[in-house]
């Protein structure tokens, strides 16, 4: 017998008989996203010859340079969702303000955040990226978008997810009801599950950071290094350390075979003790996932969902993996690092603005 054949759109489908409260609408949002992951990776997979790699002519809010493959996924998944009366207000990575909906056209009750594409540098180098999204009901009142739509904790997420773009395309999303995976089967043009129902594996196998950082990190993040290398601590076994520099591809990793990705803050500037992770458009969805599938996201004091948003484009420090090495991560930090704690305390509970 032929196994079961599942597209993405037939397990959204099937997902939202099981949810009485669900909507077509919701569906359908996912399902564009789907669409939208399709056309990227069309592009990014012949990016060398449709003369769409290196940088463009501009930067982002953080002062990065933007590649052109960051623009035209920005523009791919806006233009996918602006007119179809499914969300409220958008924002990107890419943007400094919020993105409103045209007013030609009509809103809906769900506000989408996403990073276009993460890791775009590497492009260049034909090395994996990634697309990430989460997805919050809308709060506020009037018929239009607001920033308190989309500074909301994580814990309140209705759907988050990544699509990677490497040897093959991979979609995987959570609605909160577990982790799944479908795989672009370029043949066809659908997404196919392949991994249903992900749980982080036990025991892990890999630690994921950038260690040419390292003398800029605090002692308990330092301890906590050695420890994953079995260096200190009796009884536990040395993880292999593995980094690309594309988060979405190293957390992509590590949810299928264990292991932790962190990106710590430090004290290098005492003003921005708090890292370089974005809070809305990259932890937020990826905890949200992890702890699907069974693990655990920190920002080294506690659960990143939990973190009430202050501005757009706000930052983090990130511990996300399996649960046992996140809290030890935690434990460290908390044995040694006061002074970062108390330098980044502030920050992390700040009270938003009024909007």
């Amino acid at each position: 017998m032929q196994p079961k054949i599942t597209t993405i759109e037939r397990h959204i489908l099937e997902q939202q008989k099981r949810y009485p409260n669900a909507t077509g609408e919701f569906t359908s949002l996912l399902y564009d996203l789907a669409l939208a992951a399709k056309l990227i990776a069309r592009e990014t997979t012949r990016a060398g010859l449709a003369e769409i790699i290196g940088t463009a002519d501009t930067a982002n809010v953080y002062g990065e340079q933007q590649q052109k493959l960051d623009l035209f996924a920005d523009e791919i998944i806006y233009k996918m969702n602006d007119h179809t009366e499914r969300l409220c207000a958008m924002a990107s990575e890419e943007h400094d303000e919020l993105i409103p909906i045209p007013p030609r056209f009509g809103t809906g009750k769900y506000v989408l955040l996403y990073d276009p594409l993460d890791g775009s540098s590497n492009i260049d180098v034909n090395v994996s990226v990634g697309t990430i999204f989460a997805i919050h009901r809308k709060i506020s009142t009037g018929p239009r978008g607001t920033l308190d739509d989309v500074l909301q904790p994580g814990r309140r997420l209705v759907a988050a997810g990544y699509i990677v773009y490497g040897s093959s395309t991979m979609m995987v999303y959570s609605t909160g009801q577990g982790v799944h995976g479908f795989t672009l089967d370029p043949g066809v043009g659908e997404f196919l599950l392949s991994h249903d129902d992900i749980r982080i594996p036990s025991p892990p196998k890999y630690y994921s950071t950038n260690q040419g950082n390292e003398k800029y990190w605090t002692h308990g993040v330092r301890r906590f290094t050695r420890w994953l290398q079995g260096i200190d601590g009796e009884g536990h076994r040395p993880l292999s350390h593995r980094y690309i520099g594309s988060m979405v591809s190293d957390f992509h990793r590590n949810l299928l075979r264990g292991g932790v990705f962190y990106y710590p803050g430090d004290m290098q500037d005492p003003e921005k003790p708090y890292g370089k992770m974005r809070l809305l458009f990259e932890a937020q969805a990826l905890a949200f996932l992890v702890e699907q599938a069974g693990g655990y996201a920190s920002d080294g004091v506690g659960p990143v969902l939990d973190i009430e948003p202050h501005t757009l484009h706000q930052r983090v420090p990130l511990f996300l993996g399996n649960r046992e090495l996140v809290e030890q991560a935690e434990t460290f930090i908390r044995q040694h690092d006061q002074e970062w704690i108390d330098a980044y305390l502030p920050y992390r509970n700040r009270q938003k603005t009024a909007v």
